[in-house]
């Protein structure tokens, strides 16, 4: 029978980020998606315990807005500088020098900016579900705020997005990805760079 992978929490200034932390070795951070968690990309599906069985030091956390992260509700502190420094909250509450750190969708986009600010604490970043947003501009980060913030903390789902009138699932990112193409009829309407997984 496998271990329980234990959650924790560490505060970043006026965030506090879950995380879990499994395994010895070399560190390698990982950094979920849009509209998603710890859990759904990393736990669940083994990344955290394969790695740590492979004998490395896996740890993941919950981006701010996200999981059991705290929820903010202004759409200046979901910069994505600020999310990328998240990271380096992260690896500086551990005690770890420079790790190796893997991104999906808006987590290579933080993993991307963490490697611009903070190169000398990246070994490697391995990114995956880039969108072309990357490469000609940083993203969406307006529309991951507007979507990630809720009008008040009564509307606050437990993915944290704005709730809205239409019924729309709460592990459904593709319904929040479809919605925030429509709401943004004026930039390139795909998700490019976000989740986009039910």
């Amino acid at each position: 029978m496998a271990s329980e992978i234990v959650p924790r929490k560490l505060s970043a200034g006026p965030v506090e980020l879950a995380y879990v932390d499994e395994g010895e070795g070399d560190p390698i951070v990982l950094v979920h998606g849009f509209a998603s968690n710890k859990e759904t990309n990393w736990v669940s599906p083994g990344w955290v315990a394969t790695l740590a069985r492979a004998g490395r030091r896996a740890i993941a956390f919950d981006n701010r807005g996200h999981g059991a992260s705290t929820k903010l509700y202004d759409p200046a502190l979901y910069h994505t500088d600020m999310m990328a420094d998240d990271i380096r909250a992260v690896l500086d509450h551990l005690g770890i020098a420079r790790a190796d750190v893997m991104g999906y969708s808006m987590g290579a986009r933080n993993t991307a900016f963490l490697a611009l600010a903070h190169g000398g604490r990246v070994r490697s970043a391995i990114m995956g579900g880039l969108g072309s947003r990357l490469i000609d501009g940083v993203g969406l980060p307006d529309s991951i705020a507007t979507a990630a913030w809720p009008a008040s903390p009564a509307s606050a789902s437990p993915l944290g997005y704005r709730a809205r009138q239409s019924p729309i699932s709460e592990t459904s990112s593709a319904a929040v990805m479809t919605d925030l193409g429509s709401r943004n009829s004026g930039r390139n309407s795909s998700p490019s760079g976000c989740s986009a997984s039910a």
